[in-house]
């Protein structure tokens, strides 16, 4: 596998060769001081160019980069289309396990890229025309206060999503509950999770996305059970993962609620609760249906 120098070798190499290249940025987890550096991070490289058409015209010309197991060109998408842009994005992942999402940008918008987003590095000036940028920081993905409404919503959400489980397991419809489960209950108990550790730290860390990093900061018993919240493929564990999610989510936002001086709706749960042991009780059983 190339080394982290030899892929920042190459990506500057290129971008010195090609006069169309007036600059190279990068952002992404590389751009982060706080995110512990691995082989596998990938290489958010943004090059600004005079012009993108022409890059357009052949796109072999990322060959260069090394050998590719796939490529994906997102504005070119037709299942997932992009939103209309002047920038073109090349995402590649190359057989040695490195990784390089390059993006062309013109440089007509220079100024706006490097002040879009803190976590970026300037690689590469060639005409010493970006303005001057501070550090990266990570500063603006730290988890977030929220307001009582948040917490009131993030509560209702969770209990109310609940009673679709409830009602698609009671189906035998799987899928259905397993979508609404991990889709629309789970990101409210992550959520809520975030504003936890989010009091603990005063606000002033990530959880990461999808909370990747919340193990770094959950008791060891939270993040056990957390991870009790994942289902398998039956019926039975699906039932049990949601009470293990309830039960989660109950304790983190009555620790929540404390700091925020705001009301666990404790009726909600009570209520919600109840209900779904009582769908449990009635769903038939995996002999009944076979």
């Amino acid at each position: 596998m190339r080394t982290e120098q030899e892929m920042f070798d190459l990506i500057l190499r290129v971008a010195e060769g090609d006069e169309r290249v007036r600059a190279v940025g990068m952002n992404g987890s590389r751009a982060n001081p706080n995110v512990p550096r691995d082989q596998f991070q990938d290489f958010d490289i943004v090059y600004l160019v005079t012009e993108v058409d022409s890059f357009q015209r052949d796109h072999r010309w990322v060959d260069v980069f090394g050998e590719r197991i796939i490529m994906q060109m997102p504005d070119t998408h037709t299942l997932f289309p992009s939103k209309p842009s002047e920038s073109f994005a090349y995402l590649m992942q190359f057989a040695d396990g490195n990784r390089i999402d390059l993006t062309l940008k013109p440089l007509k918008l220079k100024d706006a890229y490097v002040q879009k987003d803190k976590l970026t590095v300037i690689l590469l000036d060639k005409d010493r025309a970006l303005l001057q940028i501070p550090p990266p920081t990570d500063e603006v993905y730290w988890v977030q206060k929220p307001t009582p409404g948040h917490f009131a919503d993030c509560c209702n959400e969770f209990w109310w999503v609940s009673t679709y489980v409830a009602k698609g397991l009671w189906r035998r419809e799987i899928l259905y509950a397993q979508e609404h489960m991990n889709h629309c209950v789970r990101p409210m108990l992550i959520r809520m999770l975030e504003w936890q550790i989010g009091f603990e730290t005063d606000f002033s860390v990530s959880a990461g996305k999808c909370g990747k990093y919340l193990d770094r900061y959950l008791s060891p018993a939270s993040w056990r059970e957390l991870l009790t919240t994942y289902a398998g493929g039956s019926y039975e564990d699906v039932w049990r993962a949601m009470f293990a999610m309830g039960r989660l989510f109950r304790h983190s936002a009555h620790v929540v609620a404390r700091r925020l001086n705001a009301e666990y709706p404790s009726g909600d749960d009570r209520r919600v609760t109840a209900f779904l042991r009582r769908i449990e009780k009635l769903a038939p059983d995996a002999a009944e249906i076979g």
